[in-house]
């Protein structure tokens, strides 16, 4: 199957995956961005988005994008460096041509998704898993927290610990998607001389705006602790 055996096929995927992870990716910052506009309005998107089958569905297309998205950029990385090894940058990087993003995709891909487990762990695991072991008769973590995503965010961003930690994974974040996006267009076809400076316009734009969704909602809640003095370093 070309898809998996071509570095066409490979690099296809990627784009597609990619960009499905980016729409959720925006989607996701300004759901977020809900919880500084309506604590109550946040609070009621959760619940439609909880222990339900459709978003238990979403949660294991969003995993599997994940999954296929890492394996082929781990495979691409990979063959690019037995075929070419780290040299391929040589010649363009000494006229400025490739940029850091570029020539450390897949670095950034590994943090992000080292730093993605923390995010699992503090969102998916003590919210939605939580609301789906209660359902079924468990007795999981705290169904209060699971339930109030708003009060949530507010005590996880009390601590300035998490804080930078996000803040440090968002910056990732910008780095991958500002190469990301425009990579994944340009392998789709928009790769004539007209477009080539566009896509790269419009990557920067995507990876700004989805990151300052999210980097607004730890500075507002973190932010907020630091002025009511209610800073809390709770793991």
């Amino acid at each position: 199957m070309w898809l998996i055996n071509s570095s066409i096929g490979r690099k296809f995927v990627m784009s597609i995956t990619g960009i499905a992870l980016v729409l959720f990716l925006l989607f996701h910052g300004t759901m977020n961005f809900v919880a500084i506009l309506s604590p109550e309005s946040y609070n009621a998107i959760c619940h439609f988005l909880g222990a339900n089958w459709y978003a238990l569905v979403g949660t294991v297309g969003l995993a599997l994008l994940v999954v296929l998205h890492f394996t082929f950029a781990f495979i691409l990385t990979w063959q690019n460096y037995k075929a070419r090894g780290r040299d391929r940058y040589d010649v363009a990087s000494s006229r400025g041509e490739v940029s850091f993003a570029s020539k450390n995709m897949f670095v950034l891909g590994v943090i992000i998704i080292g730093f993605m487990l923390l995010h699992l762990y503090n969102f998916w695991f003590k919210m939605q898993f939580v609301e789906i072991a209660h359902k079924m008769g468990g007795d999981i973590g705290d169904l209060s927290l699971a339930t109030d995503g708003a009060y949530y965010i507010s005590v996880l961003f009390a601590n300035p610990v998490y804080c930078v930690i996000y803040l440090i994974w968002l910056g990732a974040i910008w780095y991958h998607l500002t190469h990301g996006v425009w990579s994944a267009l340009h392998t789709l076809g928009l790769n004539n001389k007209i477009w080539f400076g566009r896509i790269k316009c419009i990557g920067n734009i995507v990876a700004t705006l989805v990151v300052l969704l999210f980097v607004a909602v730890v500075l507002h809640f973190g932010g907020q602790a630091i002025m009511n003095g209610t800073t809390a370093y709770v793991w």
